[in-house]
C-alpha cells in the first residue's frame, strides 16, 4: 500500500481546521493522512483529536524553527490566521509571512492559504464611502490576509488561495443570532440591506478543503471561494423563524449604525458588510455554492444546519 502523503493542519482545534482534520480521518482509505499543529498539545480539543487518529504536534506561529518542525516530511499544509484572537493586522500579516516561509522552506507540494479579499481594490484609502481604520485599511481582517496572498506567491509555494463565507456558526458564538425585542418578537440585525450574504458551516470549510487537496493539483496557484448558500437578512430571517418555531422580523440597520454599535471590532465588521453589500455581484460571484458542493458533497445549506444546530442558538 502506498505511504499516505501528510497534510499539515494549522488551527488543528479551530473551526476551519478542525473540520479538516475531522475529513480526512473520516476517509481513511483516502491516501492522506492528517498532522494537527497546534500551540497547545496538551489541551482538552488537541487530545479529542489525537484519539480520533490525528497526529499531534506543537508549534508556535512565531517560532519559524517550530513550524519547520511541524512540516517535515509533509506533502501539504492548511494554513489560516485568526484575527480576532489579537485584532492586529500587523501581527497577522507577520504570521502568514512565516507560514510562508516555513512552506517554502519543507519544500511542501501544496499548500492551501484561508484568504479573503483585500478590499481596497474595490476601495481605496482615498474613497470615503467608508472610513479608513488604522490609517491604511478598510477592512482590516479582510485586507491583511488578502495583502499576504504575495508572500505565498513571492516565495513560490504552490498555493490554493480560499476564499471562505459568513460562519452561520456566528449565530451560535458571537451574539448574531435572534434578540427578542420589547414587544417580544424576535428580531434578527444584520447591516445587510436586502442584498445576499454568502454563508457556509464553519465545519464545511474543512471538507471543501479536503476536496481541493484530493484533486491532486488541479487547483494549485488558483482562488477557489466557496459557500453554502446566499441568502437575503429576510431569507435568513425566514428561515430561522421556521426553526426556532416563531416568526422572526428582519431588522436591516445601516453599515454606520453597525460600525457605531461599539463593541470591540464593531468598525471593521461595520465596513465588512458595507463591502458585501455595495460589491454584492463580485463577492457572491467569487463563491459559487455548486463549485463547494462538488469539492464536499456533504456541503449543508442554512436550512440544514439550522436543523442540526437550532437548539445551540442562544435567544437573547
Amino acid at each position: 500500500m502506498a505511504e499516505k502523503k501528510i497534510i499539515a493542519v494549522f488551527g488543528a482545534t479551530g473551526a476551519q481546521g478542525g473540520g479538516l482534520v475531522r475529513a480526512i480521518l473520516a476517509d481513511p482509505d483516502g491516501g492522506y493522512a492528517v498532522r494537527a499543529v497546534t500551540r497547545s498539545p496538551g489541551s482538552d480539543a488537541a487530545r479529542d483529536l489525537a484519539a480520533l487518529g490525528a497526529e499531534v504536534v506543537a508549534a508556535d506561529i512565531d517560532d519559524g524553527a517550530s513550524l519547520q518542525r511541524a512540516l517535515a516530511g509533509a506533502y501539504g499544509a492548511y494554513f489560516v490566521t485568526f484575527f480576532w484572537a489579537h485584532f492586529s493586522p500587523e501581527r497577522e500579516k507577520a504570521e502568514a509571512a512565516s507560514m510562508a516561509r516555513a512552506a517554502a522552506a519543507a519544500g511542501l507540494r501544496h499548500a492551501i492559504w484561508s484568504t479573503l479579499e483585500d478590499t481596497r481594490r474595490w476601495v481605496p484609502l482615498s474613497d470615503d464611502r467608508m472610513p479608513t481604520l488604522m490609517g491604511q485599511y478598510k477592512v482590516p481582517h479582510f485586507d491583511a490576509k488578502g495583502e499576504s496572498n504575495g508572500y505565498f506567491t513571492d516565495a513560490g509555494v504552490p498555493t490554493t488561495f480560499l476564499l471562505t463565507s459568513f460562519y452561520w456558526d456566528n449565530l451560535i458564538h458571537f451574539g448574531m443570532g435572534p434578540r427578542r425585542g420589547e414587544d417580544g418578537r424576535l428580531l434578527f440585525t444584520l447591516p445587510m440591506g436586502d442584498k445576499r450574504l454568502p454563508g457556509i458551516a464553519a465545519e464545511d470549510i474543512g471538507g471543501c478543503a479536503y476536496g481541493v487537496f484530493k484533486a491532486d493539483g488541479a487547483y494549485i496557484d488558483k482562488t477557489v471561494g466557496i459557500a453554502g448558500e446566499h441568502l437575503t437578512g429576510a431569507q435568513m430571517a425566514a428561515e430561522l423563524g421556521r426553526a426556532l418555531g416563531e416568526e422572526v422580523d428582519y431588522h436591516a440597520i445601516g453599515p454606520a449604525d453597525y460600525r457605531a454599535l461599539g463593541f470591540p471590532g464593531a468598525e471593521d465588521l461595520g465596513n465588512m458588510f458595507q463591502f458585501k453589500q455595495e460589491f454584492e455581484s463580485d463577492f457572491c460571484g467569487a463563491r459559487d455554492p455548486a463549485v463547494a458542493r462538488a469539492l464536499n458533497p456533504e456541503l449543508q445549506d442554512f436550512r440544514t444546519w439550522l436543523e442540526r444546530n437550532k437548539e445551540r442558538i442562544p435567544i437573547g
